[in-house]
């Protein structure tokens, strides 16, 4: 499989001009959106987990090949903090069903004040690895973990994920990594949260090249590794989404379809964290 790369998320106004095209309206950026990118990060859900036909109207809207990755929600992350997570699991997934086969992973964020707590993870985790979704893409649902306090990189946190086939989710922030660097699926995901390039919160090219490294390193190109931008001010996430495809495919590795770097305009940052 090629490197999957897409955004953190497609409904952001200051991206009108630059992903967007005047004419197209705002009711159809889902599908301009899916015309330029075959994966999209949706972090909507952490705030409001949306009904199983909303899922099902972003099934019908997309292209055959399109995946969504799906936030899990803040009520299991933050306000449970992974305890007893049964029923908010089964509400997620019950929901996230509507998307068949175009259900991609399930991220879980973790709060940055949420100090490591290894049987609650390993919990957390057999309820995703027990589900089962009529006409999922791998047959098993893939899960990546974002945790956010240092006290989780621990060999025993690492050997839950590995167990679980659950990858840790690689997060950049200033161009650095903000976790550890370990391979502990068969497949990867990889989040970019904000650059030092000019304009903010760009990316620049030596920093884009430093992770395709790190990818290469570690994946042969056979597996799937998920790379979502979610610098999304001022477009900074399309440009560099592009870019890094095209770094991706002068270096020989297979990617999914992003538009052509330097085909979009980036327009002014307008702060939205």
């Amino acid at each position: 499989m090629p490197l999957i790369i897409g955004t953190s998320g497609w409904q952001y106004r200051d991206w009108r001009g630059g992903l967007y095209p005047a004419g197209v309206p705002q009711r159809r950026w889902l599908e301009h959106y899916a015309s330029q990118y075959a994966t999209v990060e949706n972090n909507s859900s952490f705030y409001r987990l949306p009904a199983p036909e909303t899922f099902a109207g972003w099934r019908d809207r997309t292209p055959d090949d399109f995946v969504m990755a799906v936030k899990a929600s803040r009520y299991l992350t933050h306000v449970r903090k992974l305890r007893d997570p049964a029923e908010p699991v089964a509400r997620l997934l019950a929901a996230a069903a509507g998307l068949g086969p175009k259900l991609g992973p399930i991220l879980l964020q973790l709060p940055p004040t949420l100090t490591a707590e290894p049987a609650l993870l390993d919990a957390c985790l057999k309820e995703f690895r027990a589900a089962r979704l009529p006409g999922g893409r791998h047959g098993r649902l893939r899960i990546a973990v974002e945790p956010r306090h240092a006290s989780w990189w621990t060999g025993e946190v690492r050997q839950i994920l590995a167990a679980h086939d659950a990858a840790l989710c690689w997060a950049d922030r200033l161009g650095r990594p903000v976790t550890p660097l370990w391979r502990t699926a068969s497949w990867g995901f990889l989040r970019f949260h904000e650059g030092t390039a000019d304009p903010w919160p760009r990316y620049g090219p030596q920093a884009l090249r430093s992770w395709l490294d790190r990818i290469r390193q570690e994946w042969p190109d056979g597996a799937d590794v998920y790379v979502y931008f979610n610098n999304d001010p001022g477009g900074a996430a399309v440009v560099n989404s592009a870019e890094f495809a095209a770094l991706a495919r002068a270096a020989g590795r297979g990617v999914t379809r992003t538009p052509p770097a330097g085909g979009i305009p980036l327009t002014t940052a307008i702060p939205t964290w």
